[in-house]
């Protein structure tokens, strides 16, 4: 195992690429898949949220699972399922059987993400190169999620909007291949059995989080429900208390509540979740801006994006090998600072140009400090837990990076569609029915008025557009600051009771 660890990762990271990039590739898709399915628009956000909602939902049972059953069984099963669901997905004739094929995607990848940790962190005892590996591992999954959009721009100039899928189905049968030949079977401590699996809490966890969505989603509409709102809220919050509570009373739980009142890993979750709303929220709502304002073809739009995946991808080695110089808190805390920075500039350079030096360098800067913050949250999650627990620490950490792109999906996606409702005001004489639900019903009100009349429409459209575009920019300033916050907080916690972290068992990764 020793000498063949380097291509283990890389196994693990072809599969883990596959992951993210299905999180974000359709972004660049959408107009088009919207328009050929005829999709509508609570369609359309399902068909990009169900596959990361159940995901999120099953990946603390599935990463239990994985400590009991072996971790090469349980990525070996999720490669599988989640080829099927990529055939199923590229032929879907209808939206309604690509939201189930993409849910089926989203189980195939809960069910071997937390492996691809574990692997990683069983294929490398010594913690200094484990932390490069984990680095290269969190690279690829923040660097992949950014890479979504210009995967799709790319596929969608030469093929139809089903090769984003097709495309998974033979990188799967190569990675099973090399599977089989270089990792080898886990050896349990402990007979391989289902017996005990809490089922009840990995669903209760998935009722929790759907409700908090469609809450957070309904308050967006143009006229909500603010009953359907409050009564999801108020589920979600119930649910989750009755979840804890199951958590705290179980001998063998599906999470093990305790690893929180360790500051690193507290600290490592927090960043992790909050890296990812601002990355794939961000990455959402100005990926549509490129497209639907400036009218930028899909592969343009790609294209525009692409320097967030590659400084991505730069930072998370670099900032692996920096873990055991500067220590984990003080990484994270940079990263997070540099990503509010380079938010706050974005917003300024709304106004030039898509292929601009200078938005080229804003968009890298984000990058960077996206990627150096996953890595750091990602090796304070992993290290600050015992080797028995890699599936579940792996389960959280993972928990924290696809719930953070729910969130930023649904909570970013909900402040731009709020502002561009309250933002657009029509003149009496325009009658544009639909156009106040989203600019892209606004373009195809606009396919339906005189050439005056469409002119106007579109630049107050456009306009509305960039009133929530400024919002979103603004809230995920304030969610990342806020972050930053609570690690500077939480390692003064960690400075002033060290016997806390000992006690708990945690590796020693603080920071300080």
């Amino acid at each position: 195992m020793h000498s063949r660890r380097w291509l283990v990762l890389a196994i693990v990271s072809m599969a883990l690429l596959l992951i993210v990039v299905d999180m974000t590739v359709l972004y660049t898709a959408l107009p088009t898949l919207t328009h050929d399915l005829a999709a509508s628009t609570s369609m359309k956000l399902w068909i990009v949220n169900a596959y990361a909602l159940v995901v999120a939902g099953l990946l603390l049972s599935t990463g239990a699972l994985g400590d009991r059953l072996g971790y090469r069984r349980m990525f070996m099963l999720g490669l599988v399922i989640f080829g099927i669901a990529s055939l199923a997905a590229a032929y879907s004739p209808n939206a309604g059987m690509l939201i189930a094929a993409r849910a089926l995607l989203g189980v195939g990848a809960a069910i071997m993400m937390p492996a691809t940790l574990a692997i990683i962190r069983m294929s490398f005892p010594d913690q200094r190169e484990r932390s490069v590996a984990i680095g290269i591992w969190a690279s690829v999954a923040s660097g992949g999620a950014a890479l979504g959009p210009v995967v799709g721009g790319v596929l969608l100039e030469y093929f139809w909007w089903g090769s984003v899928f097709l495309v998974n189905v033979p990188i799967v049968a190569l990675a099973l291949v090399l599977t089989v030949w270089l990792i080898p079977a886990d050896r349990l401590k402990h007979q391989a059995s289902l017996a005990g699996w809490d089922y009840t809490s990995s669903l209760q966890a998935m009722v929790a989080m759907v409700s908090l969505v469609l809450s957070i989603k309904e308050l967006a509409k143009p006229a909500p429900s603010l009953g359907f709102a409050a009564l999801m809220g108020i589920l979600s919050a119930v649910v989750l208390a009755v979840f804890i509570r199951r958590q705290l009373s179980r001998p063998q739980p599906l999470i093990e509540l305790r690893l929180f009142r360790i500051p690193t890993f507290s600290g490592g979750v927090i960043a992790a979740v909050v890296a990812a709303v601002a990355l794939v929220g961000v990455e959402l709502v100005f990926s549509q801006r490129l497209q639907l304002v400036l009218g930028l073809s899909p592969l343009q739009a790609g294209l525009a994006i692409l320097p967030i995946p590659v400084a991505a991808f730069v930072a998370g080695p670099i900032a692996g090998w920096a873990l055991s110089r500067f220590g984990t808190q003080r990484l994270i805390l940079a990263g997070l600072v540099v990503s509010a920075v380079a938010l706050c500039a974005l917003t300024m350079s709304l106004n030039t140009g898509a292929h601009s030096l200078q938005k080229i360098a804003v968009l890298a800067v984000l990058g960077l400090g996206v990627g150096a913050t996953i890595t750091a949250a990602s090796n304070a999650v992993m290290n600050s837990a015992p080797p028995e627990h890699a599936g579940m620490a792996a389960s959280v950490e993972e928990v924290s990076y696809e719930f953070g792109g729910v969130l930023g999906v649904a909570l970013l996606g909900s402040v731009l569609s709020w502002r561009y409702t309250s933002s657009l005001v029509l003149p009496a004489n325009l009658q544009a029915t639909g156009a106040s639900d989203g600019i892209d019903a606004a373009l195809l009100a606009a396919e339906k008025l005189p050439p005056e009349a469409a002119s106007q429409l579109l630049g107050l459209a456009h306009a509305a557009f960039d009133q929530g575009f400024m919002a979103v920019m603004a809230t995920a300033v304030g969610l990342v600051l806020a972050s930053a916050l609570a690690v500077v907080l939480l390692r003064s916690r960690s400075q002033h009771r060290p016997a806390e972290e000992h006690s708990s068992g945690a590796v020693a990764s603080n920071g300080h």
